[in-house]
Formats: structure tokens, C-alpha cells, sequence
């Protein structure tokens, strides 16, 4: 099997994710306060709108996840100092239920990523890395897609697929859906994808913001999609051009 590679758009709409106007809500869990601090600086330099929740035990993480509404994705440490690391990710991945969960973790075994998949944590990245490695997972992630640093070949010979895109996108035909828009809600969502907020758009076609945002709406529904993290992954996937 080989390698599976990140497509090169999604740098772009990774550094236009970044100036979303949507507040992001990520729980970092790890025993290290160090490496919770890390993530989190890493997290706040890139999104100009972060909540950060932390959690040192996996006893206090799932109290938090309980407990904190909103939650956009969690960031778990594989080897908690108050569980085992298999039983640990069941029983935080249960307490999850749909918010996405991507494993930080120094392990290279393939076996172990492959395990991590299995058990439904939709990402898997090495403490080791690069940090750009943390901006191509995250829009994946949050797209309904999984990330691996690369397809696991696992001692047991069951082979996982993983997927870059996914593999039940909400998104039934995009290209048919952006064909459908009307002039002005493609040239808002041009704008949109440009970085531009809601106001700034609305300032550039001479239109009040609430107009902006019954058009968002609008591409929105029509795409099938929740957000603007999705919305822009959708419209790479339909083939729209992101600049006039």
C-alpha cells in the first residue's frame, strides 16, 4: 500500500481556516504540562479565535468532556499516567461520542496507529513532528475525514484504510451544488475563502451584513455543510477557484 498523500490545496485552506470567523473549541489531553502548553500556544498562534479547555488525567478529561458544550476536536495523549493506553482511548473516544478525537503521541509502531484508527479516533499525529503537520490534520479532521502519517501496515495483516477526504461526506454532489449558485452567492463565497469576514464582504458589494449572511446560509445548505471549515473543503473538492 503506498503512502498516502496530503493534497497541496489544503495548505491554502488551512491558512484560510486560520482567519475563520468561526470560534474554534479544542481539549488538549496530556500528563505533561509542557506538551499541553506547547499544543495550545501552537493552537492560539494559529486561530485568531480559540478556546482552550486542558486536562492532565484522563479521570479529569472526561469530566471535561462531559462538561465543556461546544467542543470542536480533542487532542489525547495516547500513554495517560492514569489508564491503559487501549482501555484509556475506549474510554475517552465513548465519552466523546461525535466530537473528532486525533491522538498526539510519540509512538511509531504502526501497529499502534493502526489500533488507534480502529478504535474511531479520526487522526493520529507524532509528537515528533513538524507543526505544519498539526494544520494539514485539523481541516481534515473537521472535514469528517481521517489523518495518518501514513497507511499502518499492523503486525496482524488486517489492512485499515485511511482516508484524506470523507468516507461518508455530508457533501452529496459538490460541483452539481456550485453550479446551482447564483452570481452573487458564488462571488460571497469567493470572498469568503479569500479570508474576508462577513462585514468586509458586505462593505466590498455595497450590501448590509445580514444580506452576507442569509447568502452564507444559503451555499451553505446547498453544499451540505455545517460550517465553514467544511465549506471550504467542499468547494476545493467541487473545482472552484479560490481567487478572481
Amino acid at each position: 500500500m503506498q503512502h498516502a498523500q496530503v493534497p497541496a490545496q489544503l495548505d491554502a485552506v488551512s491558512d484560510r481556516l486560520a482567519r475563520s470567523e468561526d470560534t474554534l473549541k479544542f481539549l488538549i489531553v496530556d500528563d505533561h504540562a509542557l506538551v499541553r502548553y506547547g499544543l495550545s500556544l501552537a493552537l492560539r498562534q494559529r486561530y485568531q479565535d480559540v478556546v482552550i479547555v486542558e486536562a492532565g488525567s484522563l479521570a479529569e478529561a472526561m469530566r471535561k468532556a462531559r462538561s465543556e458544550p461546544g467542543l470542536t476536536a480533542i487532542l489525547y495523549d495516547l500513554q495517560m499516567g492514569d489508564s491503559d493506553e487501549h482501555s484509556g482511548l475506549a474510554d475517552m473516544l465513548e465519552v466523546a461520542g461525535d466530537v473528532p478525537l486525533i491522538v498526539v503521541s510519540g509512538a511509531t509502531d504502526g501497529n499502534v496507529i493502526a489500533s488507534c484508527i480502529r478504535a474511531g479516533a479520526r487522526g493520529f499525529v507524532h509528537k515528533g513532528c513538524e507543526g505544519g503537520i498539526l494544520d494539514q490534520a485539523l481541516p481534515i479532521v473537521l472535514e469528517g475525514g481521517i489523518f495518518a502519517p501514513a497507511p499502518p501496515t499492523p503486525r496482524d495483516g488486517r489492512p485499515v484504510r485511511i482516508a484524506l477526504t470523507a468516507a461518508a461526506s455530508p457533501v452529496r454532489t459538490e460541483s452539481d451544488a456550485v453550479n446551482g449558485l447564483t452570481e452573487r452567492q458564488r462571488e460571497v463565497l469567493r470572498l469568503l475563502l479569500e479570508g474576508q469576514s462577513n462585514k468586509e464582504i458586505a462593505r466590498a458589494l455595497g450590501v448590509l451584513e445580514g444580506t452576507i449572511k442569509v447568502h452564507l446560509r444559503t451555499v451553505m445548505q446547498r453544499l451540505g455543510v455545517r460550517n465553514r471549515t467544511q465549506l471550504a473543503l467542499a468547494t476545493m473538492k467541487a473545482g472552484i477557484k479560490l481567487s478572481s
